[in-house]
């Protein structure tokens, strides 16, 4: 009976944990999952970058990775903007933030630095903004492609999380 009460227990126990843990969320004050980016955040506006915040990343995290991508590009997923080594106490960046300090800029596929907002050709494009947390801080490469910051990351991701905003241009 007593091995059939402590399995009940850690079965309990285990079920209870996975249900009420804590995913990792990526959010915006600006929009609100699969709507439309507001203007300001586009190249039809100020082009400014959008607030961003994410909680309950992994407690072994030592970094975060920021990638913003518009899979619906014609050739192949086209990056806006790529930040990495982002300070794990860093759990927020306001519209428009200088980078934080600790942080890198990836290229984008413009092949500088920072942020590029959606401005797509005729028609919709879904927009992916998605935050790494990393067991690990990058090195630091001015000159590295998004592909190749992506493929340094392998092995080292703890969670993902992804917030999706929509943009569309019609002329």
């Amino acid at each position: 009976m007593k091995k059939i009460s402590l399995f009940l227990f850690i079965l309990v126990y285990l079920f209870n944990y996975k249900i009420f843990a804590q995913s990792f969320v990526l959010e915006s004050s600006a929009f609100k999952q699969n709507s439309i980016i507001p203007d300001q955040f586009t190249c039809k506006g100020r082009d400014l970058s959008p607030p961003l915040t994410w909680r309950n990343a992994p407690e072994k995290t030592q970094s975060f990775a920021l990638v913003v991508q518009d899979p619906d590009a014609p050739n192949a997923a086209w990056t806006h903007w790529f930040l990495y080594n982002i300070p794990a106490n860093i759990t927020q960046l306001d519209a428009g933030s200088p980078l934080p300090e600790g942080a890198q800029y990836g290229k984008n596929s413009w092949g500088g630095p920072g942020y590029r907002g959606p401005c797509p050709s005729i028609g919709a494009h879904r927009y992916v903004f998605k935050i790494y947390a990393l067991d690990n801080h990058l090195p630091t490469d001015p000159e590295a492609s998004p592909d190749s910051l992506l493929n340094s990351m392998t092995g080292h991701v703890l969670a993902t999380a992804e917030l999706v905003g929509l943009y569309q241009t019609f002329n």
